[in-house]
This record gives C-alpha cells, structure tokens and sequence, in this order.
C-alpha cells in the first residue's frame, strides 16, 4: 500500500529516478523550491511503505476571477510504478484541491505533441486540447518533425464551476498561438 503525502523539500534528494523519463521536464533546485512555499497545496508525492518516491505531481493556481484556474507543472512516475493509476490519482488530487481550495475554473496542462502516449491518458482524465502552443519546448533532439517536437498543446479540463464548459473548445487542434502569447 503506498500513500500520496504533501511534497517535503527533503524529496528533491530522492526522486532522481522518477526523473530519469525523456519526458520528464525536470527543474532547477530553486524552481522546486517556490512551488513549495507558494502552493504547498498544490505539490504532493506518492511513495512506497519504505519511502521509495513513486511519482509526483506539482501545480499551482494562476489567473484571477473568471480566469483562475489550477495547472499542472509537472507530473511524472516512475517507469517501475507505471499502469497502476497514479497519475489518474494525482490528477484527481490536484483537481480537487484547484477546485475546492483555490476555486479555480479549470485545471490546464501543457504536453509535447509527439507524447502521444501522455495525451491520449490525459484525455482518458477528461482533458482536451485547447490550443497548440508554437515552440513552448525546447527540442528534444529525437530526430522527429521539429515542429511537432517543441510544440506543446495547452490541454484543459473544467471544473465545477464552469458547468457551461467555457474554458475549453472543440477545436482546439485548429488553434495555433506563439509561445509569446502564453502566460
């Protein structure tokens, strides 16, 4: 049985092979370190009876009034924990509390468009795709189409207060902003 627990300082010495993922965009000590005094609500870790970190998930609330909304910074698992529903776990975590706790109208996330492994789980959650964001990402260097490579989709899911679905669109895929363009 493991446990998901408020994300501590003292797991940024533990989880290095969580973040051993290409697809993991992986952050500076400092950069942790703000998410954790600034939305200590909004950081959490899953982890064995032993304290082996098994995944975890990072956000914050960004926006005011009708643009307030939860975001996923960073969600990762380890390869050995993967397909025994953590992320839909983390997932439904950070909802509730962008909800519940911060009265966000939507939770949003940012994906590489060629991790198609990622968005096809993330639209399994209910997500879809807002907006492709031009170049939001670096390359990764896989020899793939460059544009798809650094280009992110900018996936939402709307909460309870927007019942009307307003912070999302059907035709997302359609819809291409600059980097620039995105807070």
């Amino acid at each position: 049985m493991s446990v998901l627990r408020p994300f501590h300082a003292t797991d940024m010495f533990k989880f290095n092979h969580v973040n051993l993922d290409l697809w993991t965009e992986t952050y500076a000590i400092n950069f942790y370190l703000g998410y954790f005094s600034r939305w200590p609500d909004m950081c959490a870790v899953q982890e064995t009876p032993q304290g082996r970190i098994m995944g975890y998930v990072i956000g914050k609330a960004e926006g005011a009034g009708p643009e307030r909304h939860g975001h996923v910074t960073a969600l990762t698992v380890a390869p050995e924990y993967r397909r025994l529903g953590l992320s839909r776990k983390f997932i439904s975590w950070l909802e509730q509390v962008s909800d519940e706790n911060q009265r966000g109208l939507f939770v949003d996330l940012y994906v590489r468009c060629v991790n198609h492994a990622a968005i096809t789980m993330y639209e399994g959650f209910g997500y879809s795709v807002y907006r492709r964001v031009k170049e939001y990402y670096s390359s990764m260097g896989l020899g793939l189409n460059p544009r798809d490579e650094e280009d992110g989709f900018d996936m939402r899911k709307p909460l309870s207060r927007d019942p009307m679905r307003r912070s999302v669109r059907a035709n997302g895929r359609d819809i291409t902003v600059s980097a620039h363009e995105v807070s």
